[in-house]
């Protein structure tokens, strides 16, 4: 369990002020282990919420009280609220109108001076690279999410709509989702998606971030290609392109012709996918995946394989 301050921010930017509730200690049988946390805004029909710290007259109470509770509240889950778990939580309650003040790596707070054991915490922390969120002398003390990795999908065909429903679900990507026109996206994006809607998607890949990754699989071979020379201008983590061994040799063979080199044009992975698990789109979209989380942060971290992957 982490931090998720974008995840925070963007509630933030949607609602207002937000509650965050997490579970800082625990004691016998519980719901939800230490570190499980929701957000809690208040719309026009009353508070909302996403995530989850265990369901029940817990987080039934926790919610209604979002705004108003104290900071720290000690809660024994079968007196209290008649939950047959027995045992105790501590909730932390804070609500936040910034992320501004919250550090990169790890985020500790509490009254008064900090403890000699939070200190001594974070510097295990940031020596080990490792640190379980956990209650200290009164202070909250839990591990921030890194940033998610920007991801762009460039095409909302079947495949696109395949990627994008098996990845969207995860914090590791932050999805950009490009296509020509508003009609070719679903009815119901993703949350965490968003929708780029471009004439010639082409014009705006100055627009991706020099650090994202991307997936290109549009309706148009023309596209793809044009796509993978600006991209080749630009730069990128890593690229990868539907298509099968024939249309990877003319593009190569092309983008040579555009005036890039072998090392430049070898940046770019294709086929995508796992030749063993098919080439159903939800199987493409699962090989992809499997290949983006196995190598997660790293370069060039959309596989090469030899399946033979036409685009739809």
């Amino acid at each position: 369990m982490s931090f998720d301050r974008d995840a925070l921010a963007r509630a933030i930017a949607a609602h207002g002020p937000v509650a965050r509730i997490v579970v800082a200690e625990t004691h016998g049988s519980v719901p939800r282990e230490v570190g499980a946390s929701m957000l809690v805004w208040r719309d026009e029909n009353g508070p909302a919420q996403s995530g989850t710290i265990g369901g029940g007259a817990l987080e039934y109470e926790a919610v209604k009280s979002a705004f108003t509770a104290p900071r720290l509240s000690r809660i024994p889950l079968g007196p209290a609220m008649g939950q047959c778990c027995g045992g105790a939580v501590t909730l932390l309650t804070e609500v936040f109108d910034s992320t501004d003040h919250i550090a990169e790596d790890v985020f500790a707070r509490g009254e008064g001076d900090m403890p000699f054991g939070v200190t001594r915490a974070l510097a295990e922390a940031r020596a080990t690279g490792t640190l379980e969120p956990r209650l200290i002398d009164g202070w909250m003390v839990e591990p921030v999410r890194p940033a998610a990795r920007p991801l762009w999908v460039w095409g909302a065909g079947h495949v696109g709509r395949a990627i994008v429903a098996t990845l969207a679900p995860l914090p590791t990507f932050d999805i950009t989702w490009v296509d020509t026109h508003a009609d070719r996206f679903p009815e119901d994006i993703p949350d965490g998606v968003s929708p780029l809607v471009a004439t010639n998607p082409a014009d705006v890949v100055r627009h991706a971030p020099q650090t994202a990754e991307h997936l290109i699989l549009t309706y148009s071979h023309a596209l793809d290609l044009e796509l993978c020379h600006r991209l080749l201008d630009y730069d990128f983590a890593a690229l990868g392109l539907i298509g099968s061994k024939t249309k990877w040799a003319r593009f190569r063979s092309k983008l040579r012709s555009l005036g890039h080199s072998n090392a430049e044009i070898t940046r770019i992975c294709c086929p995508i996918g796992q030749p063993e698990l098919g080439k159903h789109p939800q199987a493409i979209a699962i090989g992809v995946a499997a290949r983006l989380l196995s190598l997660a942060g790293q370069r060039d971290s959309i596989a090469h394989n030899t399946s033979e992957v036409r685009t739809g």
